[in-house]
C-alpha cells in the first residue's frame, strides 16, 4: 500500500467508514454531459424471470408452453400481460417492454455477470463461483465512477444486500472487477442473508419446494449510518480536526486535482454521518404508513421505497436486488410461487415506485429498469424429485426487459418473440444495448472511458441505446 494509499484509508477510518469506499484519484471523470434522466433505478430480478409467466404471454400457444395464467389487457390497447400484475396493466401508459432481449447463457452466474455488466463475452478467467479481479466491472461500478456526486452522497448505491446464492457463493459481475475493488458501487445491506427462505418478508416469504414460511427472525433495517458508539459532537469536530491536520501533509504528497477528489469522498462520509438529512433518505422503517402501505410493509416494498428516497437525495443509479437467493428460480411450483409469493409483492412496489416518482416529480428524470439473468424455458417441466407441481429451466435466448419515467415513451413495445416465446422474431436487442440505454440516460457520453487498476484505458459503450425506447 502506497503512503497516499494509507493516508486516504486512515482518513476515512477516522469516522468509521471502511477503505472500499475510496476510488483511486485518478479515476475521476469530468462531468458528463447531462441527459434528460438524472438518476436510474435498475430492478433486478435474480434467479430469472420467465417472459410467458409475465409481460410476453402465450395464449394461442401448445399447453406445455402457455402455462396456468392468462393474459389480461391493460390500459393500452394491443398490450397483454399476466393477470397476476393488474396493477401495472392499469398503469401500461408508463411503462415500455423490451421483449427481445439476447444472450447466449443459461448458467446463473454467467447470465449475472453478462446482465449486471453489460457484456456479452465472459472475460478470460471467468469463475462462475467467486468474482475475480479479471471480471468486466459492472454497470453501478462505472456510474459510481464515472459519475460525480450529488449531494455528498455515491453515485451509485446497491441495496438491500449482494447477491448470494444459499450455498454462501458470491455471485461475480456485481463489483469494480478489472478497476479494482475499491471502485465498487456502494452496498447497502438492509437485508440479513438467509439461505432458506425466499420473497418479500415478512408476508411474502416462501420457499419453491415447501411453499408459505414464517420466520419472525428476519428484519428489514436501515443501513446503520450513526457516529460510531461513544463518539459524540465534541469527538467528532475532534476527529474533524486531525482530517485537517491529514489534509495538510497530503499536500506535500498530492496534486490539487487529487486533493478536490478526496475531499469530495470525505465530505460523503462526513455527510453520511452527520447530515440527518442525508440518513433520512435511508430510512424507510420510520416513513409514514400510508406511504408504507402503498409500497407494501415487506422486504420489496421497503427497498423500491428507499430506491426513490435516494434517487430524491441525489443518487445517480440505484441497483436494487429484488429477491434473495435468486427467488425468480422458479424451476418447479412456479405458478403458485409466482401467484402467491412473487407476483404480489412486485406488482404493488413497482407500481408504487411509479405513482410515487410522479408525485415526487421525478418520474421524467429517473429511468426504471428491470431485468433478470435470463428468461425461462418455452416449454413446462417437472423435477419429480424436487417438486411437485412443474416449472421452467433456465433460458437465456431471450427475455423481457421493462422500462419506466427517464423519458421512455410509455405504451409501447419493442421487438417481439416467435410464437413460443423462445427466441426473438424481431428487433433482437443485447446486454450491451441494454447497459448504453442505462449510461444515455445517465448522461455518460460514448467518448468517456473508464480505466483499469493498471491505468489502462477502456470503452464504456459496446453498444447503441435500444432504438425506438424513448418518446
Amino acid at each position: 500500500m502506497s503512503r497516499r494509499v494509507a493516508i486516504q484509508a486512515g482518513s476515512i477510518g477516522l469516522i468509521g467508514l471502511g477503505g472500499n469506499h475510496l476510488t483511486p484519484l485518478r479515476a475521476m471523470a469530468d462531468t458528463p454531459k447531462s441527459g434528460r434522466a438524472k438518476s436510474v433505478i435498475f430492478i433486478f430480478l435474480s434467479g430469472g424471470l420467465g417472459q410467458h409467466d409475465s409481460f410476453d404471454m402465450k395464449p394461442n400457444a401448445p399447453k406445455e408452453v402457455r402455462g396456468e395464467f392468462n393474459p389480461i389487457p391493460t390500459k393500452t390497447p394491443g398490450i397483454h400481460i399476466c393477470e397476476h400484475l393488474p396493477m401495472l396493466a392499469q398503469r401500461s401508459e408508463k411503462w415500455a417492454l423490451c421483449r427481445s432481449l439476447t444472450h447466449p447463457y443459461i448458467e446463473h452466474s454467467e447470465g449475472h455477470h453478462v446482465m449486471l455488466t453489460g457484456r456479452t463475452p465472459l472475460p478470460t478467467g471467468f469463475d462462475g463461483n467467486k468474482p475475480k479481479p479479471t471480471d468486466w466491472p459492472s454497470i453501478a461500478a462505472i456510474a459510481n465512477d464515472r459519475l460525480r456526486p450529488r449531494n455528498n452522497l455515491p453515485p451509485a448505491i446497491v441495496l438491500p444486500d449482494r447477491i448470494v446464492h444459499r450455498t454462501g457463493r458470491t455471485i461475480p459481475g456485481q463489483f469494480g472487477g478489472q478497476m479494482g475493488e475499491q471502485r465498487a458501487p456502494w452496498f447497502l445491506e438492509a437485508s440479513p442473508f438467509h439461505s432458506e427462505h425466499y420473497g418479500a418478508y415478512p408476508d411474502y416469504l416462501f420457499h419453491h419446494a415447501k411453499g408459505k414460511l414464517e420466520d419472525a427472525n428476519l428484519k428489514f433495517q436501515a443501513p446503520n449510518l450513526t457516529l460510531p458508539q461513544g463518539l459524540g459532537k465534541g469527538r467528532f469536530a475532534s476527529r474533524l480536526e486531525l482530517f485537517r491536520q491529514l489534509n495538510r501533509q497530503r499536500a506535500f504528497l498530492e496534486t490539487a486535482a487529487e486533493v478536490e477528489q478526496f475531499d469530495r469522498y470525505r465530505q460523503m462520509a462526513v455527510s453520511l454521518l452527520s447530515d440527518e438529512k442525508t440518513q433520512k433518505a435511508f430510512d424507510v422503517l420510520n416513513v409514514e404508513d400510508k406511504l408504507q402501505e402503498r409500497y407494501g410493509k415487506n422486504a420489496f416494498g421497503w427497498s423500491l421505497l428507499m430506491a426513490a428516497q435516494l434517487v430524491e437525495a441525489g443518487v445517480s443509479l440505484v441497483q436494487v436486488n429484488l429477491g434473495n437467493n435468486e427467488a425468480w428460480d422458479t424451476h418447479g411450483n412456479a405458478f403458485p410461487s409466482l401467484k402467491n409469493y412473487l407476483f404480489p409483492p412486485t406488482d404493488r412496489a413497482v407500481s408504487a415506485l411509479l405513482d410515487d416518482l410522479q408525485s415526487r416529480g421525478l418520474l421524467d428524470e429517473t429511468l426504471i429498469v428491470m431485468a433478470g439473468e435470463f428468461g425461462r424455458t418455452p416449454k413446462i417441466s417437472l423435477l419429480p424429485k424436487s417438486y411437485k407441481l412443474p416449472g421452467r429451466d433456465h433460458w437465456g435466448a431471450v427475455q423481457t426487459v421493462f422500462f419506466a419515467g427517464g423519458g421512455v415513451r410509455g405504451g409501447q413495445v419493442i421487438g417481439a418473440s416467435d410464437k413460443l416465446g423462445g427466441y426473438p422474431a424481431a428487433d433482437p436487442q443485447t446486454p450491451e444495448n441494454l447497459g448504453a440505454t442505462i449510461y444515455q440516460a445517465l448522461g455518460i457520453p460514448p467518448e468517456m472511458m473508464w480505466q483499469d487498476s493498471a491505468g489502462r484505458p477502456h470503452k464504456i459503450y459496446h453498444g447503441e441505446p435500444i432504438p425506438g425506447l424513448m418518446g
